[in-house]
């Protein structure tokens, strides 16, 4: 059985074409600038880098070359062999606890919820659309960025606003990169051994949301009614008293939406060290002695411990701490300077077994109290899981 993975973005679309049946990775790739000028792709297959710069006026045409250079690659014979697509969707409100099979009314609830989710719903749709044009015939499968945390409670979902905010507008606590958070949270009997357990999981990246995981459901996590809430990232703020939006809006005289923009692409490392977005350019300039890049580091740091000490109360103790995603796999001087600050609660980091990128490992020391674990995490192949398991053998 075949399955591709799709995330549509606005401008944008990535895949990967999975044998479920060998439990691999075909092919994958990238297509870049969809609707704007420049456009191109980029496929891995059998470990070459395919790039071909090529008009892409809508998202319609992008998966037509994807379809059609699957074919003249090699990579599939014919596009029957093709038995499912899930697609990543990032907000499925409180409706969509689970995968489901896309229909009409899953198309228009995705409308309906593009009121929370403006920049990825509607991409989302655009991807669904232009399959479905493309493959009528082949089931498609919805996977849900906020599933994962509909476990939540309403203690850990509401907000403590007017009740009437959640009756009649859905404002609550969601959660996002649930699709990672669930993967992981499905390695961790493995690892750990046991089927019990009390985790943390710290999906850091470019965005970043740590959750607080019992028996593999979650309990909170960080991100919101928005993936702007909890921890800093790139160039997100992350959680910030809401009334600096009035203020900023009258000092720099701009409106909402533009204080919501500078909060969401000009804030996180990227605005505080005013020199970048990306933790690998940031740690640079701390080596180098940037005060401002020393006191972005710091900060991020900081928010992410004080995230792990209140889940670490909240779960009443913790049996696995993990690290995942791009930076909390790669980066290890993030990990080291995140644990050496948990030492009050028991948790040690064993420096020498940390001293790796992108690799599953266990990189705590003997006498910790709780087990530490690099695990990467693998986005796609969920997606690919769930539409196996939806569409049948």
């Amino acid at each position: 059985m075949k399955i591709i993975s799709i995330n549509a973005g606005s401008s944008s679309l990535k895949f990967s074409l999975f044998d479920m049946k060998e439990k691999n990775c075909i092919a994958s790739g990238y297509f870049e600038r969809v609707t704007l000028d420049g456009s191109f792709y980029t496929i891995k297959y059998q470990g070459e880098k395919i790039r071909e710069e090529i008009e892409m006026p809508n998202h319609t045409v992008a998966v037509e070359i994807l379809l059609d250079r699957l074919i003249k690659l090699g990579i599939l014979s014919s596009l029957e062999e093709i038995d499912g697509v899930g697609h990543r969707l990032v907000h499925g409100g409180d409706k969509y606890n689970c995968s489901v099979m896309i229909t009409d009314e899953v198309i228009e609830d995705l409308k309906k919820y593009s009121l929370l989710a403006p920049l990825h719903n509607p991409a989302n749709i655009l991807g669904i659309e232009a399959v479905r044009k493309a493959l009528p015939h082949v089931p498609m499968v919805g996977v849900f960025d906020t599933a994962f945390h509909q476990t939540m409670d309403e203690v850990h979902y509401l907000y403590p606003v007017p009740y009437e905010w959640y009756r009649k507008y859905g404002v609550r606590k969601y959660g996002f990169h649930g699709t990672s958070h669930c993967y992981i949270s499905k390695q961790i009997p493995r690892v750990y051994g046991k089927e019990s357990y009390r985790a943390i999981i710290c999906h850091l990246g470019s965005g970043g949301s740590l959750s607080a995981v019992k028996d593999g459901k979650c309990v909170d996590t960080t991100m919101g009614f928005t993936p702007l809430a909890g921890i800093m990232m790139g160039t997100r703020s992350g959680d910030i008293d809401p009334s600096i939006i009035p203020y900023m809006m009258k000092m720099e005289d701009k409106d909402v939406d533009e204080i919501m923009n500078d909060l969401n692409k000009k804030s996180g490392f990227l605005g505080l060290s005013e020199h970048s977005s990306d933790f690998r350019d940031v740690y640079a300039g701390v080596q180098e002695g940037k005060e401002l890049c020393q006191i972005a580091f710091q900060k991020y740091v900081q928010r992410v411990v004080s995230q792990i000490a209140s889940y670490y109360v909240e779960l009443g103790g913790l049996d696995i701490l993990v690290f995942t995603a791009g930076l909390g796999e790669n980066a290890y001087e993030a990990r080291e300077a995140i644990v050496e600050k948990l030492g009050c609660l028991g948790i040690y980091l064993d420096k020498e077994k940390n001293q790796v990128r992108g690799e599953e490992v266990a990189i705590h020391r003997g006498d910790s109290r709780s087990q530490i674990w690099v695990i990467p995490t693998n986005e796609e192949w969920m997606i690919a899981e769930d539409t196996m398991s939806l569409i049948g053998d």
